[in-house]
C-alpha cells in the first residue's frame, strides 16, 4: 500500500494532479481521501454558528476521523466516507463506501499539516501556483459550483483565505518531497511525479 499526500493553496491544481496520478496507473488503482469530505460535523451547530466557522483553519477538519479512515486502508479493510455540503455548510446522512487500493491518494490544502497524516505518507507532494492565478481559478469555481458572487470571492480571499494560506498552507511546503510549480499547467512536473509512483508501486 502507498500513501501519497498531495497538499497546496485552494485553486492551485491539485485535482488535476490527482487525476493525471490514476491515468498513469492501471485502472481501479488509486482511492483519493479528500480533506475537504473530514470538515468538523456541524450538525448540534445553529446557521448563525455555521457561518461564523473558519473553515480555512486548521481546526475546521475532524482529523482524527480522516486519520483513523486512512489507517483503516492501509490495513485493506472499506471505510464509510463522510460527505460535505459547501452549500450546507454541513456533512450529509449519506457516506460515501471506499473499498481499499494500492494507492491511497490524501488531497487537500493541509494534508501536509498534520505530522500524524504526515508520518504515514510514503511520498510527499506541494502544489505551488501563483497566488493571483488561483484567485481567478476560486472565482471561477465558487460563481458557478457554490452559488457566490464575485465580490464575496474576492472578500473572502482577502479576508480570510490569503492569511490562513500563509499562516498554514504555505509553510507545509518545507514538508513535501516533491514541489510542482504551475500546477496542473505542469506537464513535465506532473509526468515525472507519475513516473516515480508507478515505480514506486511496482
Amino acid at each position: 500500500m502507498t500513501v501519497i499526500g498531495i497538499a497546496g493553496g485552494t485553486g492551485s491544481g491539485k485535482t488535476t494532479v490527482v487525476k493525471k496520478i490514476a491515468e498513469a496507473l492501471p485502472p481501479n488503482y488509486v482511492v483519493v481521501v479528500p480533506l475537504d469530505s473530514y470538515y468538523n460535523d456541524t450538525t448540534n451547530m445553529t446557521d448563525e454558528e455555521r457561518r461564523a466557522i473558519n473553515f480555512d483553519h486548521p481546526d475546521a477538519f475532524d482529523w482524527k476521523l480522516l486519520i483513523k479512515q486512512v489507517n483503516e486502508l492501509r490495513n485493506g479493510h472499506a471505510v464509510e466516507q463522510p460527505m460535505y455540503s459547501y452549500i450546507l455548510s454541513n456533512r450529509l446522512k449519506e457516506t460515501v463506501h471506499v473499498e481499499p487500493r494500492p494507492v491511497i491518494i490524501i488531497e487537500g490544502i493541509m494534508t501536509l499539516l498534520n505530522k500524524k497524516l504526515r508520518d504515514m505518507m510514503d511520498l510527499k507532494v506541494f502544489v505551488d501556483t501563483d497566488s493571483d492565478e488561483r484567485l481567478i481559478r476560486n472565482i471561477r469555481r465558487d460563481t458557478i459550483e457554490r452559488g457566490r458572487t464575485v465580490t464575496n470571492v474576492i472578500d473572502r480571499y482577502l479576508k480570510v483565505l490569503k492569511p490562513m494560506h500563509e499562516q498554514f498552507i504555505e509553510p507545509t511546503k518545507k514538508y513535501a518531497d516533491l514541489i510542482i510549480p504551475q500546477g496542473g499547467e505542469n506537464i513535465i512536473g506532473i509526468g515525472i511525479l507519475c513516473k516515480y509512483i508507478e515505480a514506486l508501486v511496482r
